[in-house]
Parts: structure tokens; sequence; C-alpha cells
């Protein structure tokens, strides 16, 4: 009788705790999730800027050769994809004659081209003094969690994918935008390819095989981009992360992307 019970405690024990043996009890984390959140934010920015300090990115502004204009702030808001503008009308909303403002009629113009029509240094130079403002940096985080943060989490969830699953799909949102456009492919058909050749975890699938599915797919699309045809940020990086089981984004987290190398300690 006292074997039984025992043997009724250890089963007991493995349903309160999971059946990892960690015994911890805590509850896995996605990127709603602040720390988490922050770990995407820095993954992104060691991209989009060469850093890990995404917070110093408000002000950073230029024309990186892509065909997309202006390209500027914490996730690379593009003058020709209308992001840049919803940030500046946002801020706007906020802060009625702030030093942007005048420049929006210049913004809805050149929308859907790479033109700087009407956005020279004066407007360079007035994005980058804006930085400094708290209402300003609030315009693009909501921004980016409005436009890409937000949609790329909650489709990953409904996919039943982890905090790593969460992140890829953020980052290629950031890079490639829900829907294709000319000479580009979107995170849309990204997706889709992804599914006809894995089922993701939400349909029984296995996440890891799902999330190299779904990499495959994304790196055909940056191939198919000439702007984009470097593809470390997912062999080197992401890759890496879900060859590594990193599923939770759990540190250290070391990666190269663009031929510099990078990493976050454990904490």
């Amino acid at each position: 009788m006292k074997h039984r019970c025992l043997v009724l405690a250890a089963v007991a024990a493995l349903v309160l705790t999971g059946c990892s043996g960690e015994g911890s009890g805590a509850p896995e984390k996605g990127l709603d999730d602040p720390a988490k959140k922050d770990i995407a934010m820095r993954l992104v920015s060691s991209a989009e800027n060469s850093t890990l300090d995404w917070k110093a990115q408000y002000g950073y502004i230029e024309d990186i050769g892509d065909g997309r204009g202006w390209t500027a702030g914490i996730i690379g808001f593009c003058s020709g994809t209308g992001d840049l503008l919803k940030v500046v009308e946002r801020y706007t909303a906020k802060r009625p004659g702030n030093a942007l403002a005048e420049f929006l009629p210049a913004l809805r113009a050149v929308n859907g081209t790479d033109s700087h029509e009407g956005l020279g240094s004066p407007f360079t130079g007035a994005w980058k003094k804006a930085a400094s403002d708290p209402a300003f940096r609030s315009a693009q985080d909501a921004e980016r969690d409005s436009a890409y943060f937000g949609p790329a989490v909650e489709r990953a969830e409904a996919d039943g994918l982890s905090a790593l699953g969460q992140f890829i799909y953020y980052d290629a949102y950031v890079m490639h935008g829900y829907a294709d456009t000319p000479g580009t492919v979107g995170f849309r058909t990204i997706r889709a390819q992804a599914v006809a050749e894995a089922d993701p975890p939400s349909e029984g699938g296995d996440e890891e095989e799902y999330l190299n599915a779904f990499l495959d797919a994304r790196v055909a699309a940056i191939r198919k981009e000439p702007s984009h045809s470097d593809t470390s940020r997912v062999e080197t990086a992401q890759r890496v992360f879900v060859r590594e089981g990193k599923l939770q984004l759990e540190t250290p987290l070391a990666w190269k992307v663009y031929g510099e190398s990078f990493r976050i300690e454990g904490g």
C-alpha cells in the first residue's frame, strides 16, 4: 500500500510539473512577455541596424538602395511603402504642429516609389531631431506593434508556435511585409508555402520541422529580391536557433547576420 501511494504521488507530481522533468512548473512564455519581446527587438535590430541597441534607432534614417526610398526608425519604416508615413501621421495626431508634419504631403506623394522629392535634408534632420520626443518614439512603437509585431504574434499563436516561432514570423513581417508586392514575396505567401510542406503544431505537426519549412520558403523569397539576396538573416541566425532547440529563445543566444557576430548573454 505504501509503494502504491508513492507511485500515485509521483504520477501526480508529473501532472503538476509537466513532462520536462525540470519540476519548475514555470509556464512557457511568448513574445507578449516583455523580456522575450525585448530579445526579439534586439534580434531584429542586429539585422536592420547592425546593433543590439534597438532603442537607439528611433532617429536612424538613410536610403539603403533597396528601391523603397528612405528607411528609418526602429524597424526600418520606409517612405516608399507607406509605414513611415503612418508613423508621422501618428506622431502628428499626438503632437500637432511638429517639425515633421509639414512633410506629410511629400510623404503621401512618394508612397509607392523610391523618390526623395520634397524629402531632402530638412526632412531627415527633422526625423533625427524628433527622436528625442517621447511622443515620436511612441508613434514608432505603435506602428510597429499594429502593423508588424501584433499580427505576426497573433498568427504564430494560432499556429501553435513558441517564442522562437513567434519571432521568426515577426522578422518575416518586418522584412517582407504581409502581402506580395511587385518583385517581392510577402509573409502570407511564405507561410502558405510552409504549410504546404509541413503541418504547424496547431495541426499536430512538429514545430522544428514546420519552422524549417517556413525558413526554406523564406530563403526562396529572399533570393527573389535583388536587394535582399543575403540569406544569413535566416541561415546563420534563425536556423541556428531552431537547430539548437531554442524554442523559448533561451539565452545565451549567439548568431551571425550579414557577416557580423552577435550574442545575448544569459540572465
